[in-house]
């Protein structure tokens, strides 16, 4: 009985290329009482492997919280696996508005202590009177009342590519730290005011909004499904979008457009931006914003130091950071002293730039291709990617697409490159290519050639 991934990540990736099947990304959560979180965490696992279910779940026996990746033909057998429990019958999924059938790379579902760390003990309270849900046309009405207080309860770095416009976006790197904050920003207001709040899938609002009801706020409402169904309800019904900007997720995505808004800055440049990065250094990894000038010149890195470490072997990058404690244990994500750009407090309702809105990948015409190879190495300065060739040839002329989670699909014909380090008009299996490239790749990268 398989309880555990067989397969790497790039292995993963790899399969996910040949089959070229559509992949769907979707969120959803549910409280109840579970009386053996393990168990049930060992049926689902059983039961979403053979569905080819990818993503990050965390049970326990206050419920379930989940984030899936999962191929589209498999959806309807997906909602089975879950209707077979009563406190999920009718469950709603929330799914993505932008697809990346890399946004997850293994199955991980983990029993916690609880499917959110809120910091909260739910014997004091009450955990199911909760606020009034709203969906995005009823949002939208709250909101343009005067006498409505709209709080992010989200963190930081997730509020400052993008959210409501006049919202209360505290300046904390937990959940549990923004509850008490609010209670005491808000205390005189808990008669008279509607306390409106929202998150990303809806699962922090939940407990939030019993919480606030517990401590005396009258009207108190959330948003149904988060920004997630709310980009999703604005899109079917036509309905204008008072969230700017990008929606923050925990996938490889780390983030999906709801308006063409640009409301944050590259960290280490100051240029609008809204794309986040973690810091290449395995020491390290900060979460930061970064823009693609600096990305190709920092190559993924936040600082000097770091870009530095990256280009030490493996042997000293490793006896560097023995006993140290990793990035996001000794920084606060986008908020280190060495980003030169970065935001803290009150976020701006302006747009800084506009972006070109990305097609809908699930509109894009199918082409027929095949996996050739891998990308070996990306030469910064001199433009250039390295490649193995691992099945058939390859020549100039030939149409290729270079795929991956970060770069995203580049299309482009060769007209020179150099085979083994020598200028060639063809390469075979096991040869090593150079080919200039006017955008960045990735180790995690694939190269098929298409085929007319």
């Amino acid at each position: 009985m398989q309880l555990y991934n067989t397969l790497s990540a790039e292995e993963r990736a790899e399969l996910i290329d040949q089959a070229g099947k559509q992949r769907l990304t979707l969120s959803f959560y549910a409280y109840a009482k579970i009386k053996d979180p393990k168990q049930f965490r060992d049926d689902l696992f059983i039961e979403w492997n053979k569905l080819d279910a990818l993503g990050r779940t965390y049970v326990a026996k206050e419920g379930i919280n989940a984030q899936i990746s999962i191929p589209a033909e498999n959806m309807e057998a997906f909602r089975e696996t879950l209707e077979i429990y009563d406190f999920m019958k009718n469950i709603r999924l929330n799914v993505a508005v932008e697809h990346d059938d890399h946004s997850f790379l293994k199955l991980t579902i983990k029993v916690r202590d609880k499917i959110v760390a809120d910091g909260l003990n739910d014997e004091t309270f009450d955990v199911t009177n909760i606020g009034v849900h709203l969906k995005a046309k009823e949002f939208n009405q709250i909101l343009e009342d005067p006498n409505t207080i709209v709080v992010d309860f989200r963190n930081h770095y997730e509020s400052e590519i993008g959210h409501f416009k006049g919202a209360a976006t505290p300046d904390v790197e937990t959940f549990r730290e923004s509850l008490p904050i609010i209670n005491e920003q808000l205390k005189d207001f808990k008669e008279d005011k509607n306390l409106v709040m929202y998150c990303t899938g809806g699962i922090r609002c939940e407990k939030a909004s019993a919480y606030f009801k517990h401590q005396g706020f009258k009207n108190v409402f959330q948003l149904e499904g988060g920004i997630i169904n709310y980009a999703k309800q604005i899109q079917e019904e036509n309905i204008e979008s008072k969230f700017i900007g990008k929606n923050f997720v925990f996938d490889h995505r780390l983030g999906e457009r709801i308006t063409d808004d640009i409301v944050s800055q590259c960290h280490q440049c100051g240029k609008p931006c809204d794309n986040h990065t973690n810091c290449e250094n395995e020491g390290c990894h900060l979460l930061f914003i970064q823009c693609d000038e600096c990305k190709a010149a920092m190559e993924n890195c936040c600082s000097a130091e770091c870009q530095e470490i990256i280009h030490m072997s493996l042997v000293d990058q490793v006896t560097l950071r023995r006993g140290v404690k990793n990035g996001n244990m000794i920084f606060r994500k986008g908020k280190s002293d060495k980003l030169l750009f970065k935001h803290s407090g009150v976020l701006s309702d302006t747009s800084l730039a506009t972006v070109e809105k990305p097609k809908d990948i699930r509109k894009k015409i199918k082409v027929k291709k095949v996996l050739i190879g891998k990308a070996e190495h990306y030469y910064v300065k001199a433009q250039i990617g390295l490649f193995s060739i691992e099945n058939q040839d390859l020549a100039i002329g030939d149409k290729i697409l270079i795929s991956g989670p970060t770069t995203g699909n580049q299309e482009i014909v060769i007209e020179k490159m150099f085979v083994n380090g020598s200028e060639n008009s063809r390469a075979k299996p096991r040869d090593k290519v150079t080919i200039n490239l006017p955008f960045r790749i990735r180790l995690s990268d694939k190269l098929f050639k298409i085929i007319s």
